[in-house]
């Protein structure tokens, strides 16, 4: 094989993001040099992240992505060997060992599983609930865009750790129906009425702990809810990627009267924390005690429709595109 298919960025949008700013284009593979890998991939990701990067001078996107070594020449991954790298959207993808991570996947996980519930994904919300929030057995939880990748495992997780009340906002009210079905306590649909009101009937004695992938409108009304000494873990702010940031929360000042701590985190700066993570959570995952909340399509071809849905809420769970069945 001397060619593979990527995707690639040619122009920088002006608002919202659509098809015309990508395409997909045939490249030719270089040649390995000592200490690089041909990964012929999987699975690749796509992130509402990734819709910031499109206003870098950064050529194409970087993409998470789960394959398998089909060439090598570093002793540290043998040809047959899974690895992760976030080295692109693309069929294929030369990368120097440094930048590999293998993937040791366990018995009765699915593989996917490994950039969702148990990758990047599932790690910002144990890191939000644990490192950031600390999240306390018997206290009550928010997670806006619970219905996402983030959202799901943040649930699950916090059941898991001992969480009294879990709430969640949605977008739809199907996927407010399937957070019922995770085991969320109460969710709502932030498309049927305002945000503010909905949460203080889903939770009419306040909440300790935010976990914010949003931002805008859920964030205001999460500082009404939380109690004094509440905590707000802030991951996301997908309300805005788009656009122009909002003002400032009404309320900002009962961060101060209510002694609350917003903290705001990236996960690539907490991945010391992923043996432990891994450690807690595939027994949940092999088990079924957690389930690894997907939406699949298929095909390189899919890539800028998987990415331009999951910022306008089109998925349940992790968003994926398959290369191999």
């Amino acid at each position: 094989m001397s060619t593979f298919l990527a995707v690639r960025q040619v122009r920088r949008p002006q608002g919202a993001p659509s098809a015309d700013d990508f395409a997909v284009v045939t490249a030719d593979l270089p040649a390995l040099t000592d200490g690089q890998v041909l990964v012929e991939n999987l699975y690749l990701s796509v992130d509402p992240y990734m819709r910031q990067l499109m206003d870098t001078d950064e050529a194409g996107l970087e993409g998470r992505a789960i394959g398998q070594v089909v060439e090598s020449r570093s002793p540290r991954y043998p040809v047959g060997t899974t690895v992760f790298h976030r080295a692109g959207w693309a069929t294929h993808a030369v990368v120097g060992a440094e930048d590999l991570r293998p993937v040791h996947q366990a018995d009765g996980v699915p593989l996917s599983a490994y950039l969702g519930v148990l990758g990047g994904t599932g790690l910002t919300a144990f890191v939000g609930l644990t490192r950031i929030a600390r999240l306390q057995p018997g206290e009550d939880l928010f997670v806006s865009a619970a219905a996402g990748g983030v959202g799901t495992a943040a649930g699950q997780i916090a059941r898991l750790l001992g969480a009294g009340r879990i709430i969640g906002s949605a977008g739809s009210a199907a996927k407010v129906e399937r957070l019922l079905e995770l085991g969320f306590d109460a969710a709502f649909d932030h498309r049927a009425a305002p945000v503010g009101e909905q949460l203080a009937k889903a939770a009419p004695d306040g909440i300790d702990v935010y976990l914010d992938n949003v931002g805008g409108d859920h964030l205001a009304a999460a500082i009404d809810a939380l109690r004094p000494h509440g905590r707000v873990a802030w991951s996301g702010a997908i309300a805005q990627y788009s656009s122009a940031p909002p003002a400032a929360p009404h309320n900002l000042a009962d961060v101060m009267f209510k002694s609350l701590r917003v903290e705001g985190f990236l996960v690539r700066e907490h991945l010391d924390a992923r043996e432990r993570f891994e450690r807690f959570l595939v027994p949940h995952v092999r088990s079924g005690a957690v389930r690894a909340e997907e939406t699949v399509v298929d095909g390189i071809g899919a890539v800028v429709e998987a990415f331009l849905g999951v910022l306008a809420g089109a998925n349940t769970g992790k968003m994926l595109v398959r290369l191999h069945n």
